[in-house]
C-alpha cells in the first residue's frame, strides 16, 4: 500500500486529530465512496481506533485507518493540502483516476 502524505497535509491532519479531540490512539480515516461531481468522493474522519474491517497504516507519524473496500482505489495517492480564496482543504493526486473534479474531492476510477 502506498499513500503519501505531502507535509502540509500531515499539518493539516494533525490540527485535525487535535480539534477533534484526538488521543494518542486516534487515527485519520479515509475511505472512498459513491458522490462527489465525478462519481466517487473520497471520505475523511477522525476516528478513536479503526473499524473493524479497517486496514492500519502509519505514514510520517499519523496513524491511518482504510476502509477495506477502498484501498485498492487508495493505493498510489497523494494527499495534499490546499490554501487558497477558492479552495481550503485535503486535495487527492490519484493515479487510479481516469478524471477528476476541478476541486480535487471527487474522481472516475479508471
Amino acid at each position: 500500500m502506498d499513500l503519501t502524505f505531502t507535509p502540509k497535509a500531515q499539518r493539516f491532519i494533525q490540527r485535525m486529530i487535535m480539534f477533534n479531540g484526538g488521543s494518542s490512539t486516534s487515527g485519520f480515516r479515509l475511505a472512498v465512496s459513491p458522490g462527489g461531481c465525478s462519481g466517487l468522493s473520497y471520505d475523511f474522519s477522525v476516528e478513536d481506533a479503526p473499524k473493524a474491517d479497517d486496514m492500519s497504516i502509519e505514514s510520517n507519524g499519523i496513524k491511518v485507518f482504510l476502509a477495506k473496500d477502498s484501498v485498492p482505489l487508495l493505493d498510489g495517492v497523494i494527499v495534499d493540502c490546499e490554501d487558497s480564496l477558492i479552495n481550503t482543504g485535503l486535495v487527492f493526486k490519484n493515479p487510479n483516476a481516469a478524471e477528476s473534479c476541478g476541486c480535487g474531492t471527487s474522481f472516475t476510477p479508471k
